[in-house]
């Protein structure tokens, strides 16, 4: 008997350009002035997390801190706070790559929503020992949307790497 959440379509490599280009734009959208409207997600953070258990060997904490430094110097933030986030999310990430993808997309975004309130609980931290006050109980708003996006960017982002569904039949495969 077959799961019922399985795509019997086998995916296509995807291409290193595809990586960079959803990289690069999570950061626009990160740049975004939304002003301070509480559960904006953090878009670096959850395509970061989304590549890093999707392809943990070629996304990871090299990605994770240069997308981080990127974030903190276009923030004008503490510089290394998004870099440190980044980067213990790409770890934790990648160490649970092979874990999530066995669930369905439900249940990965039960798993991806600790790394990412994780990661703010990091960014938390290094700002409020830098001096900072408390942004309040509706900043990690936005790890509860970003979990609720999983399921869409997970289909956004694996769209180019579907095979057509043409059959050859000539070919049993």
């Amino acid at each position: 008997m077959q799961p019922t959440h399985s795509s019997r379509r086998i995916l296509l490599p995807v291409r290193n350009w595809f990586i960079v280009l959803t990289l690069f734009l999570a950061l626009v959208l990160n740049l975004v002035p939304f002003g301070r409207f509480p559960g904006i997600p953090d878009w670096v953070a959850l395509v970061l997390a989304f590549w890093c258990i999707h392809q943990p060997l070629k996304v990871g904490m090299a990605a994770g801190f240069f997308l981080g430094l990127a974030m903190d110097v276009a923030d004008a933030s503490i510089m290394g706070q998004h870099a440190l986030a980044y980067v213990l999310l790409a770890f934790a990430a990648a160490g649970l790559s092979r874990r999530v993808l066995w669930f369905p997309l439900a249940q990965q975004a039960i798993h991806v929503f600790p790394l990412l309130l994780g990661m703010q609980l990091v960014m938390l931290v290094t700002r409020m020992i830098a001096g900072a006050e408390f942004p309040g109980v509706l900043w990690f708003l936005s790890s509860v949307t970003a979990t609720l996006l999983w399921h869409p960017i997970t289909y956004v982002l694996l769209t180019p790497q579907f095979q057509p569904e043409d059959k050859d039949v000539h070919r049993p495969i």
